[in-house]
């Protein structure tokens, strides 16, 4: 792509990203004016009448109107039309936490099918039982990451363990981490920061042993964060392992950028900390709470199985309503 290229292109997302504001300004205009003739066909006897029936409607429409103006206005996360990196891994409780895991990869799985998003794996290691060790999948599609955004953190689930004789209800957890996909323009990488390593790719049941070494590390020497990825290409896995070290080094510097903005991030709603415990899914109670918003639904059964709007809607509602807050405030 040329230079002139990606600025009509930085163009036309920055004209798309306007569209919706200007629409909000133009119906709340639109609105005051309806409202001034009819409060000035009050004077007419004739249109008296008809005014007295209209201004009450009018004039109840006003607030919602002046709050969906307030909303085209936030500050908008420059990253929220970007596709994502979903990682998840186990955390504490063994074979039922990476079984959990298992489950949360086909809750996201079938919530992208749902919006029609792309969900292509990079990085898969399956556990003996069936479960996951670690899942790194690159979601792309309308609006990613900001529908995934609020995900990132620790997820609790509490069940009885298929593997349990005796009945008893065990608590384990996974973590998820949801990273805008960076671009080479976010992210400069020196190739002296960087050490690549080839291995021979093992994947679940050996299905990669007669195969040359393929498979690829990058370790980010700076930060000390490292990346794999083992599909059959070697180049292709170069490539794909420097998207996932882009994104996880522009989530750090994103996140950087946060804790300067905001001393007190522990009350915003998504605040990316990868160690607080976000939601919790009760399988005897069929319930699923979101700790950050008091949010608790007895519907786990669609929950688990993609039905996530009402859950990422009300996260969004808060966010937007906190943004609001700060800027009133």
């Amino acid at each position: 792509m040329s230079q002139g290229d990606g600025d009509i292109a930085a163009l036309g997302k920055e004209y798309s990203d306007l569209r919706p504001v200007v629409t909000q300004i133009e119906d709340w205009e639109q609105l005051v004016a309806d409202i001034a003739e009819a409060e000035a066909m009050l004077s007419d006897p004739e249109m008296k009448e008809l005014a007295e029936e209209e201004l009450p409607e009018l004039r109840a429409r006003l607030p919602e109107v002046e709050h969906a103006v307030q909303l085209a206005l936030l500050p908008k996360d420059a990253a929220d039309g970007r596709p994502a990196m979903l990682e998840i891994r186990p955390g504490t409780g063994g074979d039922e936490a990476a079984l959990f895991a298992g489950d949360l990869a086909r809750m996201y799985q079938r919530y992208c099918e749902t919006r029609g998003w792309t969900w292509d794996v990079v990085e898969e290691n399956a556990s003996d039982l069936g479960g996951l060790k670690e899942l790194v999948v690159r979601i792309s599609g309308d609006a990613v990451f900001a529908r995934l955004k609020f995900e990132s953190g620790v997820h609790r689930v509490q069940r009885v363990p298929e593997t349990e004789s005796g009945g008893r209800i065990h608590t384990s957890a996974a973590t998820v981490a949801v990273l805008p996909e960076a671009e080479e323009v976010d992210i400069h990488i020196d190739p002296g920061d960087i050490r690549i390593d080839t291995m021979r790719a093992s994947g679940a049941g050996g299905q990669h042993v007669n195969t040359t070494d393929s498979a690829v590390r990058i370790t980010h020497l700076p930060s000390g964060i490292v990346v794999t990825s083992s599909e059959k290409s070697q180049h292709r896995n170069r490539e794909i392992a420097m998207q996932v070290l882009r994104a996880r080094l522009f989530d750090l510097q994103r996140q950087q950028a946060d804790d300067a903005r905001s001393a007190d991030r522990k009350a915003q709603v998504g605040s990316g900390d990868r160690s607080e415990r976000i939601r919790t899914y009760n399988f005897p109670q069929g319930r699923m709470t979101d700790h950050r918003i008091g949010l608790t639904l007895y519907k786990l059964d669609q929950i688990i199985s993609g039905d996530l709007d009402e859950i990422v809607d009300a996260l969004t509602a808060e966010h937007q309503a906190a943004q609001l807050a700060e800027i009133q405030g």
